[in-house]
């Protein structure tokens, strides 16, 4: 799991709990099955969902409103009613608008896709209705299916929904660690921190990171620094030599962007101080996998499996 994955969405889902939400995680085993992860072994599929909840524990979610459903048992349990509403979406749209959604899948429109690839959005879709979902919380890279939900409730011929219709509230993408990675690649290991990456790896990556100087957009490590950093902390302090003018703490994203945008920040102080706080951020959760016998054996199987596209 990345860093993204593990931290932001721990942040996010904290937020929202204490907003009074109950966040409900469907632990998509069966979706898994569809986009052939894992080779398609199922109970391949369902190991990594339990290491994952490990890794969320360990990472700080308040667990207290957190709901962890498991998609092929609970769909088994009202099999009419998601098979109807599976089918009714497949109904009211097009291939074409089906195959728009395939970025959910990690994949482009372009590839060769098996049929699976229509079936997996009609089933994410049907998810939201059958979940009683008032908010899809998830990626902008999955905001193309939840706009797919809104637009089956206007279509009153197959949808027979009577609620109002779910708010989309859709998070930043977290860049690769690579100049012009629009989002973290776990193919390529040196271009995302993995919540399970020793003090030494997240050192040699950060130092290997794309950070150009004075330059905000489309610099990883300011990214990191904004959406990492600062909604755990709260601010971000950097550590500098008292020859080289000391610590600085900042106190808002905007202060720190303006200063790196106008050179106040150098590179390498940036990197130093942002590998610190990440190390900082997943160390509880690597003392979760050295501590807890549990966790350490589903870590341990996990990087047995090979994972697939």
């Amino acid at each position: 799991m990345h860093l993204a994955q593990g931290i932001m969405k721990a942040d996010i889902v904290n937020r929202l709990t204490k907003a009074g939400c109950v966040f409900v995680f469907w632990v998509a085993d069966w979706f898994g099955l569809l986009n052939n992860k894992m080779g398609g072994d199922l109970a391949k599929i369902q190991t990594v969902g339990r290491y994952f909840v490990e890794v969320w524990k360990a990472a700080g979610m308040n667990m207290e409103n957190v709901r962890f459903l498991w998609a092929a048992e609970e769909i088994n349990k009202n099999s009419d009613r998601y098979w109807l509403l599976v089918m009714n979406i497949a109904r009211a749209f097009t291939v074409s608008r089906m195959k728009r959604c395939c970025q959910i899948m990690g994949r482009q429109e372009s590839d060769d896709m098996p049929a699976a690839t229509i079936m997996y959005p009609c089933m994410q879709c049907a998810d939201v209705f059958y979940l009683g979902a008032d908010i899809c919380q998830l990626g902008m890279d999955q905001r193309k299916v939840n706009v797919l939900a809104r637009e089956f409730m206007d279509r009153k011929e197959f949808c027979h929904e009577k609620r109002e219709k779910p708010i989309i509230a859709s998070h930043g993408m977290v860049p690769g660690l690579l100049e012009g990675q629009e989002k973290m690649s776990k193919s390529n290991p040196d271009s995302a921190i993995f919540m399970e990456d020793s003090v030494e790896d997240v050192s040699r990556k950060i130092k290997k990171a794309f950070c150009p100087p004075n330059q905000v957009e489309g610099n990883p490590c300011v990214a990191y620094v904004r959406m990492i950093i600062f909604p755990r902390f709260g601010e971000f302090v950097l550590k500098r030599k008292a020859e080289h003018g000391g610590n600085i703490r900042f106190a808002s994203v905007e202060e720190f962007e303006t200063a790196y945008g106008a050179g106040s920040v150098h590179p390498g102080d940036l990197k130093a101080s942002l590998a610190e706080a990440i190390n900082e951020i997943i160390e509880p959760v690597r003392l979760h996998f050295r501590e807890n016998p549990v966790a350490a054996q589903l870590l341990e199987t996990v990087r047995r499996y090979q994972t697939t596209r």
